[in-house]
């Protein structure tokens, strides 16, 4: 404990780079990956099939190995950060639509026809109305996609993407030598604390945009 400990003060400046270098992954692909499968999670919201078929091909992209899924872009955009940030974003995608869909799904049909019977138009009633009410289901799946692109982003410095990995790689790399293991638990332990307090963020976000009502 107490050479790891060294460890970690002996490359601070390091791993606040590589920690910071995480946070950008995770916060861009976020945004990205929110703004996508909200609006087709709501496109799809009325159409069955077209729900089942986004939905299915969502799921698939959590199926492909993570892997191979950041090497696939490699002849596209390169090595470095294009390629995690496409394949962290197609990881994302589900849960959030998943969620959109099935808050949106779980308002109840009397209050959209009041709003309705009140002359709100179908966009006022999905700003106004179910999209509020949806609100806590969709954040929920913004979370999860959190806590699973935080540890997926560490695959990322296998193309040079840089990142909190790099640590687990540079000490599997010299596995056995000094400060080796060190170097693996350091990359893994921020890992795990930076999921954490992202999490920890978004359950204020969410208690802070919720309405009293609906905690």
């Amino acid at each position: 404990m107490e050479s790891f400990i060294d460890f970690v003060i002996s490359r601070g400046d390091d791993i606040l780079e590589s920690t910071i270098q995480h946070i950008i992954y995770v916060v861009t692909v976020l945004i990205t990956s929110t703004v996508i499968a909200i609006a087709t999670g709501i496109y799809v919201r009325t159409r069955p099939i077209a729900r089942e078929v986004l939905l299915g091909t969502y799921a698939v992209f959590l199926t492909i190995p993570s892997l191979a899924l950041f090497v696939l872009f490699i002849p596209l955009v390169g090595l470095g950060f294009w390629g995690p940030f496409i394949a962290l974003t197609l990881y994302a995608l589900l849960p959030i639509a998943r969620n959109t869909v099935t808050g949106l799904a779980g308002v109840n049909p009397a209050i959209v026809e009041s709003a309705r019977g009140m002359g709100l138009s179908s966009r006022q009633r999905l700003w106004k109305i179910e999209l509020p009410l949806a609100w806590p289901v969709i954040v929920t799946g913004i979370r999860v996609s959190t806590l699973l692109i935080t540890g997926i982003a560490a695959i990322a410095t296998l193309v040079a993407g840089g990142g909190l990995g790099d640590f687990i790689k540079s000490g599997l790399s010299r596995l056995g030598a000094p400060n080796s293991a060190e170097a693996v638990w350091t990359g893994t332990v921020f890992i795990v604390l930076l999921a954490l307090v992202l999490d920890a963020v978004f359950i204020l976000i969410r208690r802070a945009s919720t309405s009293p009502g609906l905690r």
